[in-house]
């Protein structure tokens, strides 16, 4: 199951339509396996150190923490600006 903060909600509604496309896809692959390798998933490092991470574009990801084996709970998306 994915929640998804009213943080993520605001900063996915910002975007390009094109960019939501590839969050969807995205999106799906990471409903199927988490880790697939081009997710590029992984965990985070300093004061995001209980938070991951996966590519939506080379430029884009989103950031996730895992609440529990069958739940996690998108925080945001964006850019490299979203770890500011």
């Amino acid at each position: 199951e994915i929640l998804f903060s009213s943080h993520f909600a605001r900063s996915l509604k910002k975007l390009p339509r094109s960019f939501k496309i590839e969050v969807g896809q995205q999106e799906l692959i990471f409903r199927k396996n988490c880790f697939n390798p081009q997710l590029k998933t992984h965990k985070l490092k300093g004061r995001y150190k209980d938070l991951w991470s996966f590519s939506i574009t080379h430029k884009h990801r989103i950031v996730f923490k895992f609440l529990n084996k069958n739940t996690v709970y998108f925080i945001d998306t964006g850019d490299h600006s979203i770890y500011q």
